[in-house]
């Protein structure tokens, strides 16, 4: 969604999210996060360098090793950060982010992750339902998004247009696929529960993005296939905190009212002029609100029931009309954590020397490809042909 001359900059963020969390999901964030001696608020060093998890079962579930378990949370908190780099794409500097991924997750991430999915945390002792991360993943990365671009500013120039409309189009097919792991998944096992949360996660991804089609065509009289892609994403988004404890029939509502919640969101930034380049804010930020205030509403103890262990109160479908306040509680805590610990960690890096988090203006005419990485990706110049043609 870039110009051609950042595509290959966002690239390398994503990946330098992926190794920069690894290292820190092993030091100490997996400790912080899921330590079995964790108090309310944080975890403690007892799993610092994956210390004492070799044997035994995991504190998610004990049919899950507790090493399986500590791998496959280091995704989710590897691609959450990745998620970040996207409202400040085109002018955000390389060498700045790599540092920051690896504060934000100790302070922003780690926490919310333990205050949700750790047992001891004081969301999941409220009795707050996110299934599959909805606050921890979502909420987190589009309100620290938001915090980024205003600390990061406009970019200079108002000409945005995707470079490659069929990359896009192959993202959100791997995103979407990529999801059922996600959502599937987070039942930490093949039974009647993960595959009802497949299920509920594709509905609703397929209404979003009919959704988000119908009212870019009603602007434009136009199909638009970006409208079809940011409607799948809103639609998963909003699905993920609640998609192990609804039903097919209520992931439809959930899927149309979190494609038109992020619709509107992305309308409101041209109102109010920040500059959020990939949208973050709007689809993972208010997609993950909706989603997981929906969840109160559509919650069904009999859903959760589907893994044989799993009993919760529901939500407004089970006469449990405290759940939609306990997710409010959820929602706005987590929004205002990630933002104002963002916006400050941004704040004190600009002010030491070398950390500025933007670059300066030639190299943001001349794109980050080049200014930051010295390599493009599309190599298209005649010299560049003949090369490959002699390869």
């Amino acid at each position: 969604m870039a110009r051609e001359k950042n595509a290959l900059s966002l690239i390398v963020c994503c990946l330098i999210s992926l190794v920069i969390v690894s290292i820190q999901w092993v030091i100490w964030g997996y400790s912080l996060t899921f330590s079995k001696t964790a108090n309310a608020f944080i975890g403690n060093l007892d799993n610092a360098f994956l210390n004492n998890i070799l044997s035994g079962p995991s504190i998610g579930s004990d049919k899950v090793p507790d090493l399986l378990f500590c791998l496959y949370q280091g995704m989710f908190a590897a691609l959450t950060p990745a998620l970040v780099i996207g409202s400040g794409a085109e002018r955000g500097r390389l060498l700045p982010f790599m540092l920051f991924i690896f504060i934000w997750s100790t302070l922003v991430y780690d926490p919310v992750a333990c205050w949700t999915w750790n047992p001891h945390g004081w969301i999941a002792q409220l009795g707050v339902l996110d299934f599959a991360g909805g606050s921890p993943v979502h909420i987190t990365s589009g309100f620290s998004s938001l915090a980024y671009a205003l600390i990061l500013g406009r970019r200079q120039s108002d000409e945005f247009k995707p470079h490659n409309m069929s990359n896009v189009i192959l993202g959100t097919a791997f995103l979407w696929f990529g999801w059922f792991g996600f959502n599937g998944g987070s039942a930490l096992s093949g039974n009647m529960r993960a595959v009802m949360a497949c299920l509920v996660t594709n509905l609703a991804a397929s209404v979003g993005a009919i959704t988000w089609m119908c009212l870019d065509y009603r602007l434009h009289h136009k199909f638009s296939a970006l409208g079809f892609c940011s409607g799948a994403i809103a639609g998963l988004v909003a699905i993920t905190p609640g998609a192990g404890f609804v039903r097919p029939v209520c992931s439809i509502p959930i899927g149309i009212l979190g494609a038109l919640s992020c619709y509107a969101a992305v309308r409101l930034k041209n109102w109010l002029k920040y500059d959020d380049a990939l949208d973050v804010f709007a689809v993972h930020g208010i997609g993950g609100m909706v989603g997981g205030i929906l969840t109160g509403v559509f919650a069904e103890s009999s859903i959760a029931a589907l893994d044989g262990s799993t009993a919760i109160l529901g939500g407004w479908m089970n006469r449990n009309w405290i759940q939609v306040g306990l997710q409010l509680v959820d929602v706005l805590v987590v929004a205002a954590w990630s933002f104002i610990v963002t916006y400050g960690i941004l704040f004190l890096m600009n002010l030491i020397p070398g950390l500025s988090v933007r670059v300066d203006s030639e190299s943001e005419i001349q794109g980050l490809d080049v200014a930051e990485i010295g390599e493009i990706a599309y190599d298209k110049s005649v010299h560049g042909s003949a090369q490959k043609l002699e390869a």
